[in-house]
């Protein structure tokens, strides 16, 4: 069980006096201590019942009954709750500090121990595959708590005209810990050491990152000068792992049949290659309409001629400096939650008084957010760097979205909870738009208004432009990775070729950005992952023009939606709400509302 991608956060470094009682997670939940009793007794539960797991079951799903296929169903099902609560709190603490050498060892310890007794269970999707479509059908007609299950074996079979030999899926799965997830380790420990020298003092990558968007130019400069130093100093490193995942990569896929690099990620996604190229032909078609309109604006705005990367995420001259503390932010993105319905900040109430958030900035501590849904039987927990700037708080609202979802979903149990990424991302983004839309209406004056919706529109941007650039450097990197070794230079030319396209002609690129590939960790933990969040981006604001239409009935509706979790495709979750996103007008749609901010910030111009 792996945990989720980091989501980037943009923020600067300010005092833990001006933010408050931060809160940090309490992971007893999970279990009471690294050395608990329970956790050792899980491990030999998990080793003793995965060898009984195959011994009753390996040669004989064919002669189940329905009941007797229930039972197998539920069985294995416990297992991977009992290995997803193991790697859940195991990760978690490595990633509360991930340069603490005890906690390296407990998580590679358990990722070895885990895969090692897992391995007897590998027939189970191999032999899943080879069952007869009718001989399925025919048991789920028979027992409506199995049919419940028809989605898992759906995505398993999904992958039937790719699988390898018993003998092979075994070896692949036996050679894992030493494979991409080693190279991912080496990456996270490599960041997470990672020093920058600025302006004389030594920070670490995430205070650097919080620099671009200081209120002084100098002070981004710097950041932006002092990450490219170090980046550029381990960029051999960095082509490295690059190189060895693509090609690790390449070999699998091409054992597998898999006619593209993306193939892997579309079926774990369960979208159709066809949706994902619409949504990406959509973005870059609106590249100048969106980015490149809004960058020539904000360069108006900074008096420059043209931008530098440093100014990407530059606050407005007229946005006063603000540390919003953590009680305000807390109160902010409830209140917008509650606006929407009180049900949906009972349920984000509990994270705030339980130890179910890692809010501060630490030492080690892993950059970015995320939220984990651990197991079902337990509840999410969320991790932040929080520093008080109001991106902060549009962080939190995402995330704790993010957790909303997962809780409403864990009902669903462990098998069917988990959504794929194309909709993991509707719920953090609907939590932001509705925080932003009550910030927005409370404006006071024009000048908070104009911050507000040109802080929306960066953060858009962001989140479907430059993801969608992301997505054409992953598919132009693997692509060329196919052809042979790719040199630093040529990653970086990779990179730049994606970057001037997208960011648009206001820009000019200082002498080493050609290296900031390296720090996105999207890259080498899951490849192709980035467009979910353009698709949950573009989704949302389809979804929210529905809801500014619609009346109390939605409400009930979107609940439903975050309910099902993984148990329906995205074709049957959309269709309550008159949406289809195999419609290449579907991503329009979306985009148009970012267009629309644009068009308002421009009028404010005039």
């Amino acid at each position: 069980m792996s945990l989720p991608l980091p989501r980037p956060v943009f923020d600067t470094r300010q005092g833990s006096d001006a933010l408050g009682n931060l809160p940090e997670w309490d992971l007893r939940d999970l279990y009471p201590a690294p050395d608990a009793p329970e956790l050792a007794r899980d491990m030999d539960w998990l080793e003793a019942e995965c060898a009984a797991f195959a011994a009753d079951y390996e040669g004989r799903l064919g002669d189940l009954d329905a009941a007797g296929f229930l039972d197998c169903v539920q069985r294995y099902e416990k297992i991977d709750t009992v290995a997803g609560r193991v790697m859940s709190y195991v990760g978690l603490r490595y990633y509360q500090n991930t340069i603490d050498p005890a906690r390296a060892k407990a998580m590679a310890d358990s990722q070895d121990r885990i895969t090692a007794v897992t391995t007897p269970l590998v027939f189970f999707r191999l032999e899943i595959n080879r069952l007869d479509d009718s001989h399925l059908e025919g048991l789920f007609s028979l027992n409506d708590a199995l049919a419940r299950y028809r989605p898992v074996f759906e995505r398993m079979r999904a992958m039937r005209p790719y699988q390898l030999s018993d003998e092979l899926e075994r070896f692949l799965h036996d050679q894992s810990t030493v494979g991409a997830a080693a190279w991912n380790r080496l990456f996270d420990e490599t960041m997470a050491a990672l020093e920058f020298e600025v302006e004389g003092e030594t920070l670490g990558l995430e205070a650097t990152l919080n620099l671009l968007t200081e209120p002084e130019r100098p002070k981004r400069e710097a950041g932006a000068r002092a990450l490219a130093a170090t980046f550029q100093q381990n960029l051999r490193l960095f082509a490295r792992v690059h190189n060895t995942l693509a090609k690790e990569k390449e070999i699998e896929d091409r054992w597998r049949k898999m006619p593209t690099p993306q193939t892997a990620r579309h079926l774990a996604n369960h979208v159709e290659p066809e949706v994902v190229e619409a949504l990406r032909d959509a973005v870059v078609a609106a590249y100048p309409r969106l980015s490149h309109r809004y960058y020539a604006l904000k360069a108006k705005w900074l008096g420059l001629d043209c931008l530098e990367i440093w100014d990407r995420n530059a606050p407005l001259p007229t946005e006063p400096p603000r540390i919003v503390g953590w009680e305000e932010a807390k109160e902010t993105v409830l209140s917008a939650y509650a606006e929407f319905d009180p049900k949906m900040a009972e349920l984000a109430e509990p994270f705030f008084g339980k130890g179910w958030i890692d809010a501060g900035v630490k030492p080690g501590k892993a950059p970015g957010a995320f939220a984990h849904p651990t197991v079902t039987e337990v509840h999410p927990y969320i991790m932040l760097n929080y520093l008080g700037k109001p991106r902060d708080v549009m962080t939190l609202a995402h995330e704790l979205g993010h957790g909303v979802h997962q809780l409403l979903a864990a009902s669903q149990g462990e098998l069917l909870s988990a959504t794929p990424l194309t909709l993991a991302e509707t719920a953090s983004v609907f939590g932001e738009m509705l925080t932003f839309r009550r910030l927005l209406a409370n404006a006071r004056t024009d000048a908070e208004r104009k911050t507000l919706l040109a802080g929306k529109v960066e953060d858009m941007i962001n989140t479907v432009v430059r993801q969608i650039a992301f997505y054409d450097f992953e598919c132009k990197l693997h692509a060329a990775r196919r052809e042979g070794e790719l040199t630093p230079d040529d990653i970086n030319a990779l990179w730049m070729s994606v970057q001037a396209e997208s960011l648009g002609p206001a820009f000019t690129f200082m002498e080493g950005y050609e290296s900031f590939w390296s720090y996105i960790p999207h890259f080498v933990h899951s490849p192709f992952y980035v467009y979910a969040y353009a698709f949950g981006d573009g989704l949302v604001n389809a979804l929210y023009a529905v809801y500014e239409e619609s009346g109390p009935e939605f409400r009930g509706l979107y609940f439903d939606m975050l309910r099902a979790g993984g148990s329906k495709h995205h074709k049957e979750l959309l269709a309550p709400f008159g949406l289809d996103a195999s419609d290449p007008a579907f991503w329009d749609k979306g985009l148009a509302m970012i267009a629309g901010f644009i068009d308002e910030l421009e009028a404010m111009e005039g």
